[in-house]
């Protein structure tokens, strides 16, 4: 089991989706997160005050999954979510100790699928 976590530009979530749908993973979380990389922020005027804004929105989505899905999913996250410019974002993939479903008690990889 792995866990697949992506952090992605928040416009790109719908197209993430749809290509994980399409390569038949639909289980997922998905969390509004802020961070800061290559982008590095930006300044900001307001009421006459400049601001510096060096975490800018992103979105982090969260997906176990058994070992044969491990491809698929990273392969189905880099389609929907690459533009070709800094900030496009990251993928980390680490490995799961153990899953549980809570309404069935099933751990494991039968808790996964």
């Amino acid at each position: 089991m792995k866990k697949i976590e992506a952090i992605i530009q928040p416009e790109k979530l719908d197209d993430v989706k749809e290509e994980l749908f399409k390569a038949d993973i639909h289980k997922m979380t998905v969390s509004r997160v802020k961070g800061c990389g290559q982008q590095k922020g930006y300044t900001e005027s307001y009421r006459g005050q400049i601001y510096k804004v060096n975490l800018l929105p992103k979105i982090k989505i969260e997906i176990v999954v058994n070992e044969e899905y491990v491809k698929p999913t990273v392969d189905a996250i880099i389609k929907g979510a690459r533009t070709g410019n800094i900030g496009d974002g990251k993928i980390f993939i680490t490995d799961l100790a153990e899953c549980i479903r809570i309404r069935t008690g099933e751990s494991g990889e039968k808790a996964v699928g």
